[in-house]
């Protein structure tokens, strides 16, 4: 009988937010479908990225350039860090499932928390290792278990900052005290997807740690303020050495040449990225107000989403809300889901649809709270 390597039969594949076009088959819904489950850019991709992309379509039947060497030295201008302490995926998850099948084996382990990116134990198990889950602390990653947690057999440790799902994040002194606790014998992931939409003065200089030596590899993507989720383009940055080792294990050819091209382009539009934080900061204060007057509790976000807390099963709000043409992301959580910040006027449209929920029928236990206005 032919059998698959033991470490797989411990994974549960990546399943992404719902298709706009699935839940069009599956209820039939003829009207505008609001996506709000995978944290995409509601502007869309940077006008710059879309120019680039419209000249090199034509030359899609050419094979990329392997060695990224545009993107990199753009990188490298933009962050004022060495070309070869940088490497470019297909989306930050490459990097991620590099850095596993690099640096574990079925010897080793690897470092999260129980809520976080749900890669980060998919490509522990691929490379063979175990992953180690600590409990979240106050919606926060607890660092001091964390650390408790490390031993000789400790290869990995993943932070997302901001996490995903919670939308919460990391200060940057305890950052600093954490990085300098950590074992050299561990390589530490700090995952930065949302970085652009964080916007605090606190927040940590991760690349410092990298400049100063330090077992770092600090992850972002186009994917989100870039809005160029389609194209599949990541990077991340760490000691050569690091980088180095990381291309034995890579596939040839993995980020495509529309995908570099319009990375390229978007790094520079300032504008796009400006419009696509200040209106993220505008939704976060409309969806968070709007939130407290239906007496629903959610976490400060950080990122462009936020987490929600239901007084009931939240399957219920999400099967009705996608009824309604609204998709979100269920967490695993069963009283929250996971909703990305839109336009100003998807915003309404999903304020609406929860108020028209928890007072209809179709979640006869979630009630708004009499105290509600």
């Amino acid at each position: 009988m032919l059998k698959t390597r033991a470490s797989l039969q411990n994974i549960k594949p990546y399943k992404p937010g719902k298709p706009i076009e699935e839940l069009v088959r599956e209820y039939g819904i003829s009207g505008e479908v609001l996506k709000l489950a995978s944290n995409e850019n509601p502007l869309g991709a940077s006008p710059k990225a879309l120019a680039a992309l419209s000249h090199v379509l034509q030359e899609v039947h050419i094979y990329p350039d392997n060695s990224c060497y545009a993107l990199l030295n753009r990188l490298s201008e933009v962050h004022q860090t060495p070309a070869n302490h940088i490497i470019v995926g297909n989306g930050s998850v490459e990097i991620i499932l590099q850095a596993a099948l690099t640096y574990l084996d079925s010897s080793k382990q690897a470092i999260m928390s129980a809520t976080s990116f749900v890669m980060y134990p998919i490509a522990t198990h691929i490379a063979g290792a175990e992953p180690v889950t600590i409990p979240i602390k106050d919606d926060r990653h607890d660092l001091e278990a964390i650390l408790a947690a490390v031993n000789k057999k400790t290869g990995i440790i993943f932070l997302d900052n901001p996490n995903n799902p919670l939308g919460s994040v990391l200060k940057r002194k305890e950052m600093d005290d954490f990085i300098e606790r950590v074992p050299d014998h561990v390589l530490v992931v700090i995952d930065e997807a949302y970085y652009e939409y964080v916007g605090s003065m606190d927040y940590p200089h991760s690349l410092h740690y990298i400049h100063n030596g330090r077992n770092v590899l600090v992850l972002r993507t186009f994917s989100k303020i870039y809005g160029l989720a389609g194209l599949r383009v990541g990077y991340g940055f760490s000691r050569p050495e690091i980088i180095s080792a990381f291309s034995k294990v890579r596939l040839p050819f993995s980020v495509n040449r529309p995908g570099q091209i319009a990375a390229v382009a978007a790094v520079g539009d300032e504008d796009h990225r400006d419009r696509s934080r200040a209106m993220n900061e505008q939704g976060k204060m409309f969806l968070g107000k709007e939130f407290e007057r239906l007496g629903l509790k959610y976490i400060p976000p950080y990122g462009n989403f936020m987490f929600v807390r239901f007084p009931c099963e939240a399957a219920a709000v999400h099967e009705a809300l996608e009824r309604r043409g609204i998709i979100v992301r269920p967490v695993g959580q069963k009283d929250a889901l996971r909703i990305t910040i839109g336009t100003p006027q998807q915003n309404k449209r999903l304020l609406k649809a929860i108020e028209e929920t928890l007072e209809g029928k179709e979640a006869e236990n979630c009630k708004l709270d009499e105290n509600s206005e």
